[in-house]
This record gives C-alpha cells, sequence and structure tokens, in this order.
C-alpha cells in the first residue's frame, strides 16, 4: 500500500500518539539522520522539517533528540544503540537512508523499540 506525502506525516504523528500513551510523564523520541556526508541533503531537509514538530502530543510533552550518522551505517547503529540505552527513547525515528535503516534493524528488535523509518524501501518492512 502506497501512502501519499500528505499520508506519511498524519500516520507518523498517529503513532506517536499511541506510543505516548505508554509514556510516562513525557514522550522521548529519538531521531538519527544522515545530516551530514554523502546523504546531507536528505539528512538536513528532513531535520529542518523534525525542527516544526509539535512541542507536545496528546498532551504530553515531546522531547526530540536528534543525532547525526554521517551517512555511515555504522554510527546509525551506534546511535539507534545510545538512543534506547542511555536517552531511554520511547520510539525511534529515522535513518533516512536504506543502508543504515537497515543496520538499524537488529538494535532495535533486540530492545524492542518502535522504530519510524524514513526510507522507502520496503526491504526494511518486508521479511
Amino acid at each position: 500500500m502506497k501512502l501519499s506525502k500528505f499520508m506519511r506525516p498524519a500516520l507518523m504523528f498517529s503513532a506517536l500518539a499511541f506510543f505516548s500513551a505508554t509514556a510516562s510523564a513525557q514522550l522521548k523520541v529519538g531521531i538519527d539522520l544522515s545530516s551530514t556526508g554523502p546523504a546531507a541533503a536528505i539528512g538536513i531537509t528532513s531535520k529542518n522539517a523534525m525542527l516544526m514538530w509539535p512541542k507536545t502530543i496528546a498532551g504530553q510533552q515531546a522531547e526530540y533528540i536528534i543525532l547525526d550518522d554521517s551517512s555511515d551505517p555504522g554510527a546509525a547503529v551506534r546511535n539507534i544503540r545510545k538512543l534506547i540505552t542511555e536517552d531511554k527513547v520511547d520510539v525511534i525515528v529515522g535513518p533516512n537512508i536504506t543502508p543504515a535503516a537497515l543496520a538499524a534493524l537488529d538494535p532495535v528488535a533486540e530492545y524492542q523499540t518502535p522504530m519510524i523509518t524514513l526510507i522507502g524501501s520496503a526491504s526494511v518492512v518486508e521479511p
């Protein structure tokens, strides 16, 4: 099923609202983007859009933690692990390139943390 460019943000915010119901007083969203390196053009525009996200979701304060993976899948995995284990995020958004998103599948599965990826490849969501 292909979503229109208008449906994707609505679906993402619906998912964030759903996960916020399980959070205590604050929703922590960990974001991994390629805002430097070869994919910087994609990461920078994604980051600029995310800076406009709401400060509250479903009545809870939203905290966004944005990390740069430098377009490197290994750095993306380190960022994802840091966001989950140290920052204790409720949900991961990103990565925004296919190799990094594929690499991120292992840590999110290991820690059972929901991930909303920003890529358009079915290889990330289909076994």
